[in-house]
Protein backbone atom coordinates (compact mmCIF):
# COMPACT_ATOMS: atom_id res chain seq x y z
CA UNK A 1 0.00 0.00 0.00
CA UNK A 2 1.22 3.42 -0.47
CA UNK A 3 2.33 5.29 2.76
CA UNK A 4 1.46 9.40 3.50
CA UNK A 5 4.99 9.13 3.68
CA UNK A 6 5.37 7.64 -0.19
CA UNK A 7 3.11 10.08 -1.89
CA UNK A 8 4.37 13.59 0.19
CA UNK A 9 7.67 12.69 -1.53
CA UNK A 10 5.75 12.97 -4.87
CA UNK A 11 7.21 15.60 -7.30
CA UNK A 12 5.26 19.25 -6.64
CA UNK A 13 4.88 19.88 -9.82
CA UNK A 14 1.75 17.36 -9.76
CA UNK A 15 0.02 20.05 -7.85
CA UNK A 16 1.68 23.42 -9.39
CA UNK A 17 -0.12 26.55 -9.85
CA UNK A 18 0.23 29.51 -12.24
CA UNK A 19 0.42 33.28 -10.92
CA UNK A 20 -1.06 36.16 -13.09
CA UNK A 21 2.33 36.37 -15.16
CA UNK A 22 1.53 32.43 -16.43
CA UNK A 23 5.10 31.38 -14.66
CA UNK A 24 4.81 28.13 -12.44
CA UNK A 25 4.84 28.56 -8.65
CA UNK A 26 4.24 25.57 -5.86
CA UNK A 27 2.97 26.12 -2.56
CA UNK A 28 5.69 26.10 0.30
CA UNK A 29 3.29 26.42 3.04
CA UNK A 30 2.74 22.85 5.04
CA UNK A 31 -0.97 23.15 5.36
CA UNK A 32 -1.48 23.54 1.92
CA UNK A 33 0.87 21.01 1.30
CA UNK A 34 -0.79 19.06 3.51
CA UNK A 35 -4.27 19.76 1.57
CA UNK A 36 -3.33 17.52 -1.60
CA UNK A 37 -0.94 15.19 -0.29
CA UNK A 38 -2.75 13.85 2.60
CA UNK A 39 -5.66 12.78 0.42
CA UNK A 40 -3.27 12.09 -2.51
CA UNK A 41 -1.64 9.29 -0.47
CA UNK A 42 -5.15 7.56 0.61
CA UNK A 43 -6.26 7.65 -2.58
CA UNK A 44 -3.22 6.35 -4.79
CA UNK A 45 -3.36 3.69 -2.46
CA UNK A 46 -6.60 2.33 -4.16
CA UNK A 47 -4.33 2.24 -7.58
CA UNK A 48 -2.47 -0.25 -5.68
CA UNK A 49 -5.41 -2.46 -4.49
CA UNK A 50 -7.24 -2.50 -7.91
CA UNK A 51 -3.92 -3.74 -9.24
CA UNK A 52 -3.49 -6.74 -7.14
CA UNK A 53 -7.28 -7.61 -8.17
CA UNK A 54 -6.79 -7.38 -11.77
CA UNK A 55 -3.65 -9.11 -11.75
CA UNK A 56 -5.06 -12.30 -10.32
CA UNK A 57 -7.60 -12.98 -12.93
CA UNK A 58 -4.74 -14.22 -15.14
CA UNK A 59 -3.94 -16.37 -12.70
CA UNK A 60 -7.14 -17.80 -11.86
CA UNK A 61 -8.03 -18.35 -15.90
CA UNK A 62 -4.80 -20.85 -15.69
CA UNK A 63 -5.54 -22.18 -12.46
CA UNK A 64 -9.13 -22.89 -12.87
CA UNK A 65 -9.21 -24.62 -16.53
CA UNK A 66 -7.30 -27.50 -13.78
CA UNK A 67 -9.40 -27.00 -10.57
CA UNK A 68 -12.62 -26.63 -12.27
CA UNK A 69 -11.95 -28.92 -15.47
CA UNK A 70 -12.99 -25.85 -17.97
CA UNK A 71 -11.92 -25.29 -21.37
CA UNK A 72 -9.76 -22.40 -22.55
CA UNK A 73 -12.85 -19.46 -23.70
CA UNK A 74 -14.68 -20.75 -20.09
CA UNK A 75 -11.55 -19.67 -17.82
CA UNK A 76 -11.62 -16.67 -20.04
CA UNK A 77 -15.22 -16.04 -18.57
CA UNK A 78 -13.16 -15.01 -15.44
CA UNK A 79 -12.27 -11.75 -17.23
CA UNK A 80 -15.41 -11.32 -18.27
CA UNK A 81 -17.36 -11.57 -15.18
CA UNK A 82 -14.87 -9.08 -13.83
CA UNK A 83 -15.38 -6.18 -16.19
CA UNK A 84 -19.14 -6.70 -16.44
CA UNK A 85 -19.45 -5.53 -13.23
CA UNK A 86 -17.41 -2.37 -14.15
CA UNK A 87 -19.81 -2.10 -16.80
CA UNK A 88 -22.69 -2.53 -14.42
CA UNK A 89 -21.63 -0.22 -11.82
CA UNK A 90 -19.75 2.59 -13.34
CA UNK A 91 -22.85 4.71 -14.15
CA UNK A 92 -24.40 3.83 -10.76
CA UNK A 93 -20.88 5.22 -9.44
CA UNK A 94 -20.64 8.08 -10.97
CA UNK A 95 -24.60 8.81 -9.55
CA UNK A 96 -23.72 8.35 -6.29
CA UNK A 97 -20.61 9.98 -6.11
CA UNK A 98 -22.95 12.89 -7.78
CA UNK A 99 -24.78 13.01 -4.91
CA UNK A 100 -22.70 12.11 -1.88
CA UNK A 101 -19.22 12.99 -2.90
CA UNK A 102 -16.08 11.10 -3.94
CA UNK A 103 -15.36 9.77 -0.07
CA UNK A 104 -18.65 8.06 0.25
CA UNK A 105 -18.20 6.69 -3.04
CA UNK A 106 -14.58 5.01 -2.26
CA UNK A 107 -16.02 3.42 1.35
CA UNK A 108 -18.91 1.53 -0.46
CA UNK A 109 -16.84 0.66 -3.16
CA UNK A 110 -13.79 -0.62 -0.95
CA UNK A 111 -16.58 -2.53 1.15
CA UNK A 112 -17.83 -4.19 -2.25
CA UNK A 113 -14.52 -5.55 -3.08
CA UNK A 114 -14.03 -6.93 0.43
CA UNK A 115 -17.25 -8.98 0.60
CA UNK A 116 -16.23 -10.04 -2.96
CA UNK A 117 -12.81 -11.46 -2.00
CA UNK A 118 -14.64 -12.94 1.36
CA UNK A 119 -17.07 -14.79 -1.49
CA UNK A 120 -13.98 -16.62 -2.66
CA UNK A 121 -13.77 -18.78 0.31
CA UNK A 122 -17.53 -20.87 0.13
CA UNK A 123 -17.09 -20.33 -3.34
CA UNK A 124 -14.05 -23.05 -2.95
CA UNK A 125 -15.65 -24.94 -0.94
CA UNK A 126 -18.40 -25.39 -3.46
CA UNK A 127 -16.05 -25.55 -5.86
CA UNK A 128 -19.15 -23.77 -8.44
CA UNK A 129 -17.62 -22.08 -11.17
CA UNK A 130 -20.85 -19.54 -11.36
CA UNK A 131 -19.84 -18.61 -7.77
CA UNK A 132 -16.32 -17.77 -8.34
CA UNK A 133 -17.74 -15.57 -11.12
CA UNK A 134 -20.02 -14.16 -8.67
CA UNK A 135 -17.85 -13.29 -6.33
CA UNK A 136 -15.56 -11.58 -9.47
CA UNK A 137 -18.54 -9.64 -10.20
CA UNK A 138 -18.81 -8.23 -6.94
CA UNK A 139 -15.64 -7.59 -6.68
CA UNK A 140 -15.16 -5.62 -10.14
CA UNK A 141 -18.68 -3.76 -8.69
CA UNK A 142 -16.46 -2.42 -6.04
CA UNK A 143 -13.63 -1.43 -8.19
CA UNK A 144 -16.24 0.59 -10.43
CA UNK A 145 -17.05 2.85 -7.36
CA UNK A 146 -12.87 3.47 -6.75
CA UNK A 147 -11.90 3.72 -10.39
CA UNK A 148 -15.16 5.92 -11.26
CA UNK A 149 -13.99 8.04 -7.67
CA UNK A 150 -10.02 7.90 -7.88
CA UNK A 151 -8.91 8.71 -10.99
CA UNK A 152 -10.91 11.84 -11.78
CA UNK A 153 -10.06 12.79 -8.15
CA UNK A 154 -6.39 12.70 -9.17
CA UNK A 155 -6.76 14.30 -11.80
CA UNK A 156 -8.37 17.53 -10.75
CA UNK A 157 -6.38 17.51 -7.65
CA UNK A 158 -4.48 20.52 -8.73
CA UNK A 159 -3.77 22.71 -11.67
CA UNK A 160 -5.50 20.71 -14.96
CA UNK A 161 -1.99 21.05 -16.61
CA UNK A 162 -0.48 19.04 -14.66
CA UNK A 163 -3.73 16.04 -14.39
CA UNK A 164 -2.10 13.66 -17.05
CA UNK A 165 1.40 14.00 -14.84
CA UNK A 166 -0.83 12.99 -11.93
CA UNK A 167 -2.60 10.30 -12.65
CA UNK A 168 0.06 9.39 -14.36
CA UNK A 169 2.20 9.11 -11.15
CA UNK A 170 -0.94 7.54 -9.19
CA UNK A 171 -0.94 4.30 -11.46
CA UNK A 172 2.21 4.14 -11.45
CA UNK A 173 1.36 2.57 -8.02
CA UNK A 174 -1.08 0.47 -9.96
CA UNK A 175 1.95 -0.50 -12.17
CA UNK A 176 3.77 -1.45 -8.76
CA UNK A 177 0.91 -3.86 -7.34
CA UNK A 178 0.50 -5.55 -10.46
CA UNK A 179 4.05 -6.73 -10.09
CA UNK A 180 2.83 -8.63 -6.92
CA UNK A 181 -0.47 -10.17 -8.09
CA UNK A 182 0.88 -12.68 -10.12
CA UNK A 183 4.02 -13.55 -8.51
CA UNK A 184 1.98 -14.04 -5.50
CA UNK A 185 -0.59 -15.77 -7.28
CA UNK A 186 2.06 -17.97 -8.37
CA UNK A 187 3.35 -19.25 -4.99
CA UNK A 188 0.42 -19.12 -3.24
CA UNK A 189 -2.18 -20.46 -5.75
CA UNK A 190 -0.36 -22.87 -8.41
CA UNK A 191 0.94 -25.57 -6.18
CA UNK A 192 3.99 -27.84 -7.13
CA UNK A 193 1.90 -30.68 -9.26
CA UNK A 194 2.72 -31.07 -12.89
CA UNK A 195 -0.82 -32.56 -14.16
CA UNK A 196 -2.40 -30.96 -16.93
CA UNK A 197 -5.96 -31.14 -17.80
CA UNK A 198 -5.29 -33.92 -19.86
CA UNK A 199 -3.51 -36.17 -17.34
CA UNK A 200 -6.57 -35.86 -14.71
CA UNK A 201 -9.13 -36.93 -17.45
CA UNK A 202 -6.76 -40.18 -18.28
CA UNK A 203 -7.07 -40.86 -14.21
CA UNK A 204 -9.78 -42.47 -11.95
CA UNK A 205 -12.62 -40.20 -11.22
CA UNK A 206 -11.60 -40.07 -7.71
CA UNK A 207 -8.42 -39.14 -7.48
CA UNK A 208 -8.65 -36.51 -10.35
CA UNK A 209 -11.55 -34.89 -8.38
CA UNK A 210 -9.45 -35.22 -5.20
CA UNK A 211 -6.71 -33.46 -7.08
CA UNK A 212 -9.32 -30.58 -8.15
CA UNK A 213 -10.47 -30.36 -4.71
CA UNK A 214 -6.96 -29.40 -3.22
CA UNK A 215 -6.69 -26.88 -6.35
CA UNK A 216 -9.76 -25.01 -5.82
CA UNK A 217 -8.97 -24.80 -1.78
CA UNK A 218 -5.68 -22.81 -2.85
CA UNK A 219 -7.47 -19.46 -3.64
CA UNK A 220 -8.96 -19.25 -0.25
CA UNK A 221 -6.54 -17.88 1.96
CA UNK A 222 -5.08 -15.09 -0.48
CA UNK A 223 -8.33 -13.62 -0.63
CA UNK A 224 -9.21 -13.95 2.94
CA UNK A 225 -6.61 -12.04 3.18
CA UNK A 226 -6.73 -9.36 0.67
CA UNK A 227 -10.08 -8.85 2.03
CA UNK A 228 -8.72 -7.52 5.33
CA UNK A 229 -6.66 -5.59 3.94
CA UNK A 230 -9.18 -3.76 2.22
CA UNK A 231 -11.55 -3.12 4.42
CA UNK A 232 -8.86 -1.71 6.71
CA UNK A 233 -8.10 0.87 3.83
CA UNK A 234 -12.42 1.91 4.22
CA UNK A 235 -11.52 2.31 7.68
CA UNK A 236 -9.16 4.61 6.98
CA UNK A 237 -10.68 6.72 4.41
CA UNK A 238 -13.65 7.16 7.08
CA UNK A 239 -11.41 8.20 9.71
CA UNK A 240 -9.96 10.71 7.36
CA UNK A 241 -11.24 14.20 5.88
CA UNK A 242 -11.71 14.27 2.49
CA UNK A 243 -11.92 17.71 0.49
CA UNK A 244 -14.30 17.68 -2.85
CA UNK A 245 -12.84 19.38 -5.53
CA UNK A 246 -14.51 20.60 -8.48
CA UNK A 247 -12.83 21.09 -12.17
CA UNK A 248 -13.47 23.79 -13.72
CA UNK A 249 -15.27 24.82 -17.22
CA UNK A 250 -18.03 23.23 -19.44
CA UNK A 251 -19.64 26.10 -17.39
CA UNK A 252 -23.46 25.63 -16.89
CA UNK A 253 -23.69 22.06 -17.55
CA UNK A 254 -24.87 19.76 -14.52
CA UNK A 255 -26.41 16.03 -14.54
CA UNK A 256 -26.36 14.20 -18.24
CA UNK A 257 -27.36 17.82 -20.09
CA UNK A 258 -25.34 17.15 -23.39
CA UNK A 259 -22.45 15.50 -22.04
CA UNK A 260 -22.39 13.17 -25.53
CA UNK A 261 -22.00 15.91 -27.09
CA UNK A 262 -18.11 16.21 -26.01
CA UNK A 263 -16.79 14.91 -29.06
CA UNK A 264 -12.72 14.09 -26.82
CA UNK A 265 -15.27 12.38 -24.44
CA UNK A 266 -16.95 10.25 -26.86
CA UNK A 267 -13.77 8.56 -28.57
CA UNK A 268 -12.13 8.16 -25.48
CA UNK A 269 -15.30 5.99 -24.33
CA UNK A 270 -14.15 3.99 -27.87
CA UNK A 271 -10.00 4.25 -27.02
CA UNK A 272 -10.38 2.79 -23.44
CA UNK A 273 -12.72 0.25 -24.23
CA UNK A 274 -10.03 -1.19 -26.80
CA UNK A 275 -6.94 -0.42 -24.53
CA UNK A 276 -8.37 -2.48 -21.32
CA UNK A 277 -9.69 -5.44 -23.62
CA UNK A 278 -6.71 -5.61 -25.49
CA UNK A 279 -4.42 -5.21 -22.53
CA UNK A 280 -6.85 -7.71 -20.09
CA UNK A 281 -6.77 -10.54 -23.28
CA UNK A 282 -2.40 -10.10 -22.94
CA UNK A 283 -2.13 -10.63 -19.26
CA UNK A 284 -4.79 -12.85 -18.99
CA UNK A 285 -3.43 -15.23 -21.47
CA UNK A 286 0.39 -14.67 -20.96
CA UNK A 287 0.68 -17.66 -18.86
CA UNK A 288 -1.17 -20.13 -21.66
CA UNK A 289 0.89 -18.21 -24.33
CA UNK A 290 4.05 -19.33 -22.72
CA UNK A 291 3.20 -23.10 -21.85
CA UNK A 292 2.17 -23.40 -25.06
CA UNK A 293 4.85 -21.75 -27.15
CA UNK A 294 7.91 -22.40 -25.00
CA UNK A 295 7.32 -24.27 -21.40
CA UNK A 296 10.83 -25.41 -21.25
CA UNK A 297 12.63 -22.61 -22.25
CA UNK A 298 12.90 -19.22 -20.33
CA UNK A 299 13.65 -15.68 -21.05
CA UNK A 300 17.51 -14.98 -19.63
CA UNK A 301 16.44 -11.97 -17.46
CA UNK A 302 13.69 -14.00 -16.00
CA UNK A 303 15.96 -17.01 -15.19
CA UNK A 304 18.58 -14.33 -14.03
CA UNK A 305 15.97 -13.96 -10.96
CA UNK A 306 16.14 -17.46 -10.55
CA UNK A 307 17.23 -17.21 -6.73
CA UNK A 308 15.02 -14.47 -5.82
CA UNK A 309 11.80 -16.92 -7.29
CA UNK A 310 13.24 -20.12 -5.32
CA UNK A 311 13.83 -17.99 -1.75
CA UNK A 312 10.26 -17.01 -2.34
CA UNK A 313 8.58 -20.44 -3.40
CA UNK A 314 10.71 -22.05 -0.51
CA UNK A 315 13.28 -24.30 -0.22
CA UNK A 316 13.18 -27.38 -1.90
CA UNK A 317 10.55 -26.07 -3.71
CA UNK A 318 10.47 -26.88 -7.42
CA UNK A 319 9.66 -24.31 -10.30
CA UNK A 320 7.41 -26.23 -12.67
CA UNK A 321 6.61 -24.73 -15.88
CA UNK A 322 3.99 -23.63 -14.67
CA UNK A 323 5.44 -21.24 -12.04
CA UNK A 324 7.92 -20.15 -14.81
CA UNK A 325 5.47 -19.00 -16.78
CA UNK A 326 3.53 -17.05 -13.99
CA UNK A 327 7.00 -15.58 -13.28
CA UNK A 328 7.24 -14.26 -16.95
CA UNK A 329 3.84 -12.51 -16.73
CA UNK A 330 5.28 -11.28 -13.35
CA UNK A 331 8.28 -9.67 -15.51
CA UNK A 332 6.19 -8.07 -18.14
CA UNK A 333 3.96 -6.41 -14.99
CA UNK A 334 7.58 -4.79 -14.06
CA UNK A 335 7.94 -3.29 -17.23
CA UNK A 336 4.55 -2.00 -17.22
CA UNK A 337 5.46 -0.31 -13.62
CA UNK A 338 8.90 0.91 -15.72
CA UNK A 339 7.01 2.29 -18.22
CA UNK A 340 4.28 3.77 -16.22
CA UNK A 341 7.22 5.75 -13.83
CA UNK A 342 8.96 6.71 -17.52
CA UNK A 343 5.50 8.26 -18.92
CA UNK A 344 5.29 10.69 -15.76
CA UNK A 345 8.93 11.58 -16.47
CA UNK A 346 8.62 12.17 -20.12
CA UNK A 347 5.22 14.16 -19.50
CA UNK A 348 7.42 16.89 -18.59
CA UNK A 349 8.84 17.36 -21.58
CA UNK A 350 6.14 15.89 -24.24
CA UNK A 351 2.22 16.75 -24.28
CA UNK A 352 0.61 13.30 -23.13
CA UNK A 353 -1.71 13.22 -26.37
CA UNK A 354 1.86 12.74 -27.88
CA UNK A 355 2.98 9.97 -26.06
CA UNK A 356 0.44 8.30 -26.07
CA UNK A 357 0.41 7.87 -30.18
CA UNK A 358 3.90 6.91 -29.89
CA UNK A 359 3.36 4.15 -26.98
CA UNK A 360 0.66 2.93 -29.58
CA UNK A 361 3.08 2.64 -32.69
CA UNK A 362 5.68 0.74 -30.29
CA UNK A 363 2.40 -1.58 -29.24
CA UNK A 364 1.07 -2.17 -32.73
CA UNK A 365 5.19 -2.84 -34.12
CA UNK A 366 5.53 -5.43 -31.46
CA UNK A 367 2.16 -7.43 -31.99
CA UNK A 368 2.87 -7.45 -35.66
CA UNK A 369 6.36 -8.85 -34.80
CA UNK A 370 4.88 -11.33 -32.22
CA UNK A 371 2.68 -12.57 -35.49
CA UNK A 372 5.60 -13.61 -37.76
CA UNK A 373 7.89 -15.49 -35.21
CA UNK A 374 7.55 -18.26 -32.53
CA UNK A 375 8.84 -20.16 -29.60
CA UNK A 376 10.09 -18.13 -27.32
CA UNK A 377 11.11 -15.44 -29.51
CA UNK A 378 7.37 -14.67 -29.83
CA UNK A 379 6.82 -14.89 -25.90
CA UNK A 380 9.57 -12.09 -24.83
CA UNK A 381 8.28 -10.02 -27.64
CA UNK A 382 4.64 -9.96 -25.68
CA UNK A 383 6.10 -9.50 -22.52
CA UNK A 384 7.83 -5.74 -24.17
CA UNK A 385 4.19 -4.84 -24.78
CA UNK A 386 3.26 -3.97 -21.41
CA UNK A 387 6.00 -1.29 -21.48
CA UNK A 388 4.40 0.24 -24.31
CA UNK A 389 0.51 -0.08 -22.50
CA UNK A 390 1.62 1.29 -19.22
CA UNK A 391 0.69 5.35 -19.49
CA UNK A 392 -2.65 4.65 -22.09
CA UNK A 393 -5.23 3.97 -19.20
CA UNK A 394 -4.25 7.04 -17.34
CA UNK A 395 -3.72 9.16 -20.46
CA UNK A 396 -6.78 8.32 -22.03
CA UNK A 397 -8.76 9.00 -18.98
CA UNK A 398 -7.21 12.45 -18.49
CA UNK A 399 -7.73 13.57 -22.23
CA UNK A 400 -10.94 12.43 -21.97
CA UNK A 401 -12.63 14.37 -19.28
CA UNK A 402 -10.89 17.42 -19.67
CA UNK A 403 -13.15 20.72 -19.90
CA UNK A 404 -16.40 18.37 -18.36
CA UNK A 405 -16.48 20.66 -15.01
CA UNK A 406 -18.92 19.51 -12.75
CA UNK A 407 -19.77 16.36 -15.18
CA UNK A 408 -16.73 15.60 -14.39
CA UNK A 409 -17.90 12.39 -12.09
CA UNK A 410 -19.83 11.37 -15.06
CA UNK A 411 -18.07 11.55 -18.24
CA UNK A 412 -15.36 9.30 -15.34
CA UNK A 413 -18.35 6.66 -14.80
CA UNK A 414 -18.99 6.43 -19.18
CA UNK A 415 -14.69 6.04 -19.30
CA UNK A 416 -14.93 3.20 -16.53
CA UNK A 417 -18.24 1.86 -18.06
CA UNK A 418 -16.31 0.94 -21.34
CA UNK A 419 -13.69 -1.46 -18.98
CA UNK A 420 -16.25 -3.68 -20.26
CA UNK A 421 -13.89 -4.21 -22.95
CA UNK A 422 -12.23 -6.37 -20.78
CA UNK A 423 -15.43 -8.44 -20.72
CA UNK A 424 -15.51 -8.89 -24.28
CA UNK A 425 -12.21 -8.94 -26.07
CA UNK A 426 -10.40 -11.69 -23.93
CA UNK A 427 -12.90 -13.99 -24.55
CA UNK A 428 -12.93 -13.16 -28.35
CA UNK A 429 -9.51 -13.71 -28.06
CA UNK A 430 -9.45 -17.00 -26.85
CA UNK A 431 -12.07 -17.77 -29.12
CA UNK A 432 -9.95 -17.21 -32.16
CA UNK A 433 -6.15 -18.65 -30.72
CA UNK A 434 -8.60 -22.08 -31.01
CA UNK A 435 -10.32 -21.94 -33.67
CA UNK A 436 -7.24 -20.40 -36.21
CA UNK A 437 -5.03 -22.73 -34.52
CA UNK A 438 -2.45 -20.35 -32.85
CA UNK A 439 -2.08 -17.74 -30.32
CA UNK A 440 -0.04 -15.81 -33.06
CA UNK A 441 -2.61 -15.30 -35.46
CA UNK A 442 -5.40 -14.06 -33.34
CA UNK A 443 -2.88 -11.24 -32.28
CA UNK A 444 -4.42 -9.06 -35.57
CA UNK A 445 -7.12 -8.20 -32.83
CA UNK A 446 -5.15 -6.52 -30.14
CA UNK A 447 -3.37 -5.02 -32.78
CA UNK A 448 -6.12 -2.99 -34.56
CA UNK A 449 -6.86 -2.18 -30.91
CA UNK A 450 -3.81 -0.19 -30.36
CA UNK A 451 -4.14 1.48 -34.30
CA UNK A 452 -7.23 2.93 -32.90
CA UNK A 453 -5.58 4.46 -29.27
CA UNK A 454 -2.89 5.65 -31.80
CA UNK A 455 -5.20 7.57 -33.71
CA UNK A 456 -7.05 8.84 -30.42
CA UNK A 457 -4.08 10.50 -29.41
CA UNK A 458 -3.13 11.79 -33.18
CA UNK A 459 -6.44 13.42 -33.67
CA UNK A 460 -9.46 12.20 -31.17
CA UNK A 461 -8.14 14.02 -28.00
CA UNK A 462 -9.08 17.21 -29.12
CA UNK A 463 -11.18 19.15 -27.33
CA UNK A 464 -14.03 20.74 -29.66
CA UNK A 465 -16.60 23.38 -28.87
CA UNK A 466 -20.05 22.53 -28.34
Amino acid sequence: MVSGEAAAAAPLFLFREKDTFGTVKTKNNMSEKNKYLLPFALVTSLFFLWGIANSLNGVLISHFQLALDLKRWQAGLVDSAFYFGYFVFAIPAGLFMNRFGYKKGIIFGLILYGIGAILFYPAAEARVYGFFLFALFTIASGLAFLETAANPYVSILGEPEGAAQRINFSQSFNGLSIIFGPLLGSLLIFTNNKYTVADLAAMPAEQADAIRIAEAHTVQTPYLGLAAVVLFVALLFWLTKMPEPVQSGNEGKRGWDGIFKHRHLRLAIIAQFCYVGAQTAMFGYLIDIKLTLSPDHHFFLVEALKPFFEWMAGAGEELTPRRWAGFHLTFSFILFMVGRFTGTWLMTYFAPQRLLTTFAIGAVALFAIAMMTTGLTAVVVLLFTSFFMSLMFPTIFALGTRSLGEQVKLGSSLIIMSIVGGAIIPPTFGYLSTAMGSFQKALFLPLICFAIIGLYGWKGYKVKPI
